[in-house]
Protein backbone atom coordinates (compact mmCIF):
# COMPACT_ATOMS: atom_id res chain seq x y z
CA UNK A 1 0.00 0.00 0.00
CA UNK A 2 1.42 3.16 -1.56
CA UNK A 3 -1.34 5.63 -1.54
CA UNK A 4 -1.18 8.64 0.40
CA UNK A 5 -3.82 11.23 1.17
CA UNK A 6 -2.98 15.56 1.57
CA UNK A 7 -3.43 15.28 5.52
CA UNK A 8 -1.87 13.37 8.17
CA UNK A 9 -2.82 9.85 9.57
CA UNK A 10 -2.87 11.09 12.90
CA UNK A 11 -4.42 7.66 14.02
CA UNK A 12 -1.86 5.45 12.43
CA UNK A 13 1.10 7.91 13.51
CA UNK A 14 -0.72 7.98 17.55
CA UNK A 15 -0.36 3.80 17.09
CA UNK A 16 3.29 4.45 16.19
CA UNK A 17 3.06 6.96 19.18
CA UNK A 18 2.24 4.00 21.60
CA UNK A 19 4.25 1.46 20.25
CA UNK A 20 7.39 4.27 21.30
CA UNK A 21 5.80 4.40 24.44
CA UNK A 22 5.73 0.83 25.37
CA UNK A 23 9.53 0.15 24.43
CA UNK A 24 10.48 3.30 26.23
CA UNK A 25 8.34 2.08 29.45
CA UNK A 26 9.35 -1.03 29.01
CA UNK A 27 13.16 -0.49 28.97
CA UNK A 28 12.73 1.65 32.08
CA UNK A 29 10.26 1.21 33.77
CA UNK A 30 12.67 -1.45 36.31
CA UNK A 31 14.86 1.57 37.34
CA UNK A 32 12.01 2.73 40.00
CA UNK A 33 11.08 -0.50 41.05
CA UNK A 34 14.35 -2.43 41.44
CA UNK A 35 14.23 -2.79 45.61
CA UNK A 36 10.58 -5.26 44.92
CA UNK A 37 12.09 -6.56 41.90
CA UNK A 38 14.99 -7.82 43.75
CA UNK A 39 12.94 -8.03 46.76
CA UNK A 40 10.61 -10.80 45.21
CA UNK A 41 12.86 -12.39 43.35
CA UNK A 42 15.48 -12.78 45.81
CA UNK A 43 18.55 -11.24 44.07
CA UNK A 44 20.11 -7.73 45.13
CA UNK A 45 19.29 -4.49 43.76
CA UNK A 46 22.55 -4.30 41.67
CA UNK A 47 21.46 -7.98 39.89
CA UNK A 48 17.79 -6.45 39.65
CA UNK A 49 19.50 -3.63 37.23
CA UNK A 50 20.33 -6.30 35.06
CA UNK A 51 17.00 -6.24 33.26
CA UNK A 52 17.85 -3.23 31.73
CA UNK A 53 21.49 -4.43 30.89
CA UNK A 54 20.29 -7.69 28.85
CA UNK A 55 17.17 -5.66 27.53
CA UNK A 56 20.04 -2.99 25.83
CA UNK A 57 22.07 -6.11 25.16
CA UNK A 58 19.34 -7.30 23.25
CA UNK A 59 18.56 -3.94 21.32
CA UNK A 60 22.47 -4.01 20.80
CA UNK A 61 22.65 -7.32 18.97
CA UNK A 62 19.32 -6.72 17.07
CA UNK A 63 19.13 -3.54 15.90
CA UNK A 64 21.73 -4.02 12.68
CA UNK A 65 21.55 -7.80 11.95
CA UNK A 66 18.09 -7.88 11.58
CA UNK A 67 17.47 -4.71 9.88
CA UNK A 68 19.89 -6.38 6.74
CA UNK A 69 17.68 -9.49 7.20
CA UNK A 70 14.36 -8.17 6.92
CA UNK A 71 15.15 -5.05 4.52
CA UNK A 72 13.02 -6.81 1.57
CA UNK A 73 9.83 -7.86 3.91
CA UNK A 74 6.86 -6.04 4.72
CA UNK A 75 6.70 -3.24 6.84
CA UNK A 76 3.60 -3.84 8.97
CA UNK A 77 3.93 -7.65 9.39
CA UNK A 78 7.35 -6.94 11.15
CA UNK A 79 6.18 -3.95 12.94
CA UNK A 80 3.17 -6.52 14.71
CA UNK A 81 5.88 -8.83 15.38
CA UNK A 82 7.94 -6.71 17.29
CA UNK A 83 4.85 -5.69 19.10
CA UNK A 84 3.88 -9.00 20.17
CA UNK A 85 7.30 -9.35 21.16
CA UNK A 86 7.03 -6.76 23.57
CA UNK A 87 3.60 -8.65 24.55
CA UNK A 88 5.41 -12.32 25.82
CA UNK A 89 8.15 -10.83 26.85
CA UNK A 90 6.22 -8.74 29.37
CA UNK A 91 3.58 -11.69 30.30
CA UNK A 92 6.28 -13.80 31.20
CA UNK A 93 8.04 -10.97 33.32
CA UNK A 94 4.74 -10.62 35.03
CA UNK A 95 4.31 -14.21 35.96
CA UNK A 96 7.89 -15.71 36.33
CA UNK A 97 9.06 -16.59 39.87
CA UNK A 98 12.75 -17.32 38.45
CA UNK A 99 15.52 -14.30 37.21
CA UNK A 100 17.05 -16.32 34.85
CA UNK A 101 14.01 -16.64 33.03
CA UNK A 102 12.89 -13.00 33.26
CA UNK A 103 16.66 -12.60 32.01
CA UNK A 104 15.70 -14.05 29.03
CA UNK A 105 12.56 -12.39 28.55
CA UNK A 106 14.36 -9.20 29.01
CA UNK A 107 16.67 -10.33 25.94
CA UNK A 108 13.74 -11.08 24.08
CA UNK A 109 12.25 -7.71 25.02
CA UNK A 110 15.58 -5.89 23.80
CA UNK A 111 15.54 -7.68 20.29
CA UNK A 112 11.99 -6.45 19.70
CA UNK A 113 13.31 -3.31 20.94
CA UNK A 114 16.18 -3.06 18.12
CA UNK A 115 13.55 -4.27 15.57
CA UNK A 116 11.05 -1.97 16.48
CA UNK A 117 13.30 1.32 16.53
CA UNK A 118 14.67 0.31 12.79
CA UNK A 119 11.17 0.83 11.80
CA UNK A 120 9.49 3.85 13.80
CA UNK A 121 11.32 6.68 11.99
CA UNK A 122 10.65 5.81 8.48
CA UNK A 123 7.96 4.02 9.24
CA UNK A 124 6.31 7.71 9.74
CA UNK A 125 8.30 9.38 7.43
CA UNK A 126 6.44 6.62 4.25
CA UNK A 127 2.68 7.21 5.60
CA UNK A 128 2.90 11.17 5.75
CA UNK A 129 2.09 13.15 2.74
CA UNK A 130 4.67 15.40 0.53
CA UNK A 131 5.95 18.03 2.96
CA UNK A 132 4.54 16.78 6.31
CA UNK A 133 7.28 13.87 6.70
CA UNK A 134 8.62 16.14 9.61
CA UNK A 135 4.95 16.53 11.52
CA UNK A 136 4.68 13.11 10.75
CA UNK A 137 7.86 11.99 12.61
CA UNK A 138 7.48 14.42 15.70
CA UNK A 139 3.58 12.56 16.28
CA UNK A 140 5.32 9.21 16.05
CA UNK A 141 8.40 10.16 18.29
CA UNK A 142 5.89 11.45 20.73
CA UNK A 143 5.92 8.64 23.08
CA UNK A 144 9.28 8.70 24.33
CA UNK A 145 9.11 12.00 26.13
CA UNK A 146 5.58 10.82 27.33
CA UNK A 147 6.84 7.49 28.24
CA UNK A 148 9.64 9.81 30.65
CA UNK A 149 7.63 12.08 31.72
CA UNK A 150 3.64 10.48 32.54
CA UNK A 151 4.69 6.71 31.98
CA UNK A 152 7.36 5.52 34.51
CA UNK A 153 6.86 7.82 37.23
CA UNK A 154 2.97 6.71 36.86
CA UNK A 155 4.35 3.09 36.37
CA UNK A 156 6.50 3.79 39.47
CA UNK A 157 3.59 4.41 42.21
CA UNK A 158 1.67 1.90 40.80
CA UNK A 159 4.50 -0.84 41.05
CA UNK A 160 5.03 0.72 44.59
CA UNK A 161 1.60 0.41 45.81
CA UNK A 162 0.46 -2.14 43.79
CA UNK A 163 3.48 -4.95 42.69
CA UNK A 164 5.77 -4.56 40.11
CA UNK A 165 4.09 -7.92 38.27
CA UNK A 166 0.93 -5.55 37.92
CA UNK A 167 2.60 -2.84 36.17
CA UNK A 168 3.59 -5.73 33.55
CA UNK A 169 0.74 -7.18 33.00
CA UNK A 170 -0.50 -3.93 32.39
CA UNK A 171 1.91 -3.84 29.98
CA UNK A 172 0.88 -6.42 28.11
CA UNK A 173 -2.57 -5.67 27.71
CA UNK A 174 -1.42 -2.32 26.09
CA UNK A 175 0.74 -3.66 23.43
CA UNK A 176 -2.28 -6.31 22.80
CA UNK A 177 -4.59 -4.00 22.14
CA UNK A 178 -1.96 -1.76 20.26
CA UNK A 179 -2.25 -4.56 17.96
CA UNK A 180 -5.52 -4.00 16.82
CA UNK A 181 -5.13 -0.58 16.68
CA UNK A 182 -2.13 -1.13 14.05
CA UNK A 183 -4.17 -3.57 11.78
CA UNK A 184 -6.98 -0.74 11.75
CA UNK A 185 -4.88 2.14 11.44
CA UNK A 186 -1.56 1.73 10.28
CA UNK A 187 -0.96 1.08 6.07
CA UNK A 188 1.41 -1.93 5.05
CA UNK A 189 4.18 -0.83 2.56
CA UNK A 190 6.62 -3.21 0.18
CA UNK A 191 10.27 -3.44 1.24
CA UNK A 192 13.56 -2.16 -0.04
CA UNK A 193 14.21 -3.84 -2.92
CA UNK A 194 17.66 -5.31 -3.18
CA UNK A 195 20.19 -2.93 -4.19
CA UNK A 196 23.90 -2.33 -3.39
CA UNK A 197 24.66 -1.20 -0.02
CA UNK A 198 27.54 0.10 1.52
CA UNK A 199 29.05 -1.80 4.49
CA UNK A 200 29.93 -0.91 7.79
CA UNK A 201 33.44 -0.02 7.34
CA UNK A 202 32.45 2.51 4.70
CA UNK A 203 29.73 4.23 6.65
CA UNK A 204 32.31 5.10 9.46
CA UNK A 205 34.42 6.97 7.39
CA UNK A 206 31.84 9.03 6.57
CA UNK A 207 32.95 12.34 7.70
CA UNK A 208 30.83 13.00 11.16
CA UNK A 209 30.01 9.68 11.88
CA UNK A 210 32.61 8.51 14.22
CA UNK A 211 32.15 11.47 16.52
CA UNK A 212 28.40 11.15 16.74
CA UNK A 213 28.07 7.68 17.55
CA UNK A 214 30.66 8.19 20.29
CA UNK A 215 28.86 11.09 21.69
CA UNK A 216 25.53 8.94 21.65
CA UNK A 217 26.97 6.06 23.61
CA UNK A 218 29.25 7.94 25.93
CA UNK A 219 25.96 9.90 26.81
CA UNK A 220 23.40 7.04 26.24
CA UNK A 221 25.56 4.53 28.46
CA UNK A 222 25.73 7.47 31.32
CA UNK A 223 22.47 8.48 31.33
CA UNK A 224 20.89 4.96 31.30
CA UNK A 225 23.82 4.02 33.85
CA UNK A 226 22.20 6.74 35.75
CA UNK A 227 18.64 6.15 35.56
CA UNK A 228 18.66 2.21 36.17
CA UNK A 229 20.25 2.78 39.85
CA UNK A 230 18.23 6.12 40.92
CA UNK A 231 16.19 4.03 43.37
CA UNK A 232 19.90 2.97 45.63
CA UNK A 233 20.81 6.44 45.05
CA UNK A 234 18.27 7.87 46.63
CA UNK A 235 18.07 4.87 49.29
CA UNK A 236 21.68 6.37 49.94
CA UNK A 237 20.47 10.04 50.40
CA UNK A 238 17.59 8.80 52.72
CA UNK A 239 14.98 9.78 50.48
CA UNK A 240 13.84 6.81 48.55
CA UNK A 241 9.67 7.14 49.27
CA UNK A 242 10.39 9.96 46.75
CA UNK A 243 10.98 8.06 43.62
CA UNK A 244 7.96 8.37 41.68
CA UNK A 245 8.48 12.08 42.41
CA UNK A 246 12.31 12.53 41.95
CA UNK A 247 11.33 10.59 38.40
CA UNK A 248 8.25 12.89 37.53
CA UNK A 249 10.57 16.00 38.01
CA UNK A 250 13.01 14.20 35.59
CA UNK A 251 10.32 13.39 33.46
CA UNK A 252 8.23 16.87 33.57
CA UNK A 253 12.06 18.77 32.93
CA UNK A 254 12.54 16.93 29.90
CA UNK A 255 9.20 17.26 28.50
CA UNK A 256 9.75 20.87 28.53
CA UNK A 257 12.94 20.75 26.93
CA UNK A 258 11.35 18.80 24.06
CA UNK A 259 9.18 21.72 23.19
CA UNK A 260 12.47 24.16 23.67
CA UNK A 261 14.48 22.07 21.36
CA UNK A 262 12.16 21.91 18.96
CA UNK A 263 11.62 24.90 18.20
CA UNK A 264 15.17 25.98 18.32
CA UNK A 265 17.05 23.34 16.60
CA UNK A 266 16.67 24.31 13.15
CA UNK A 267 19.09 27.27 14.09
CA UNK A 268 20.93 25.94 17.22
CA UNK A 269 22.03 22.30 16.58
CA UNK A 270 25.52 22.49 17.89
CA UNK A 271 24.69 24.66 20.59
CA UNK A 272 21.83 22.56 21.85
CA UNK A 273 23.81 19.62 21.98
CA UNK A 274 26.57 21.16 23.86
CA UNK A 275 24.36 22.59 26.27
CA UNK A 276 22.83 19.12 26.64
CA UNK A 277 25.92 17.10 27.65
CA UNK A 278 26.74 20.12 29.75
CA UNK A 279 23.24 19.71 31.76
CA UNK A 280 23.72 16.55 32.24
CA UNK A 281 27.57 16.55 33.24
CA UNK A 282 26.30 19.10 36.07
CA UNK A 283 23.19 16.61 37.30
CA UNK A 284 25.82 14.15 37.79
CA UNK A 285 27.98 16.31 39.84
CA UNK A 286 25.42 17.38 42.02
CA UNK A 287 23.94 13.72 42.51
CA UNK A 288 27.27 12.89 43.30
CA UNK A 289 28.70 15.40 45.90
CA UNK A 290 25.71 16.94 47.30
CA UNK A 291 23.12 14.45 48.90
CA UNK A 292 20.71 17.05 50.12
CA UNK A 293 16.83 16.51 48.03
CA UNK A 294 17.41 20.19 46.82
CA UNK A 295 20.18 19.10 44.78
CA UNK A 296 18.84 15.21 43.95
CA UNK A 297 15.42 17.14 42.34
CA UNK A 298 17.93 19.94 41.08
CA UNK A 299 19.67 17.08 39.56
CA UNK A 300 17.00 15.20 37.88
CA UNK A 301 15.77 18.09 36.60
CA UNK A 302 18.94 18.67 34.55
CA UNK A 303 19.50 15.29 33.67
CA UNK A 304 15.74 15.41 32.18
CA UNK A 305 16.53 18.57 30.29
CA UNK A 306 19.46 17.23 28.49
CA UNK A 307 18.57 13.88 28.29
CA UNK A 308 15.37 15.03 25.97
CA UNK A 309 16.88 17.53 24.42
CA UNK A 310 19.92 14.95 23.24
CA UNK A 311 16.69 12.75 21.94
CA UNK A 312 15.96 15.51 19.50
CA UNK A 313 19.59 17.00 18.38
CA UNK A 314 21.25 12.96 18.07
CA UNK A 315 19.09 12.29 15.69
CA UNK A 316 18.78 12.71 11.52
CA UNK A 317 17.30 16.28 11.53
CA UNK A 318 12.90 16.38 11.67
CA UNK A 319 13.44 18.21 8.11
CA UNK A 320 15.85 15.93 5.72
CA UNK A 321 14.43 14.33 3.19
CA UNK A 322 13.49 11.02 3.07
CA UNK A 323 16.20 9.74 1.19
CA UNK A 324 18.97 11.16 3.11
CA UNK A 325 18.06 9.26 5.50
CA UNK A 326 20.10 6.48 6.73
CA UNK A 327 19.08 2.85 5.73
CA UNK A 328 18.12 1.65 8.70
CA UNK A 329 15.69 5.10 9.21
CA UNK A 330 13.85 4.46 6.06
CA UNK A 331 12.99 0.98 7.07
Amino acid sequence: MTARVDRLPVAGLCALAVAGFVTILTEALPAGLLPQIGASLDVSEAMAGQWVGLYALGSLLAAIPLTAATRSWRRRPLLLGAIIGFAIANLITALTASFIVALVARFVAGVSAGLLWALLAGYAVRMAPAGLAGRALAIAMAGTPLALSIGIPAGTFLGIFAGWRLTFGLLTAIALLLVGWIIATVPDFDGETETRRPSLAQVFAIQGVRPVLTVTLCFVLAHNILYTYITPLLTRHGIVGQTDRVLLVFGVAGLVSIGLTGALIDKWLRPLTLIGIGLFLAAALLLAWIGAAPAIYGGLSSGGWASAGRQRCFRPHRHAPPGRLPMWRRQ
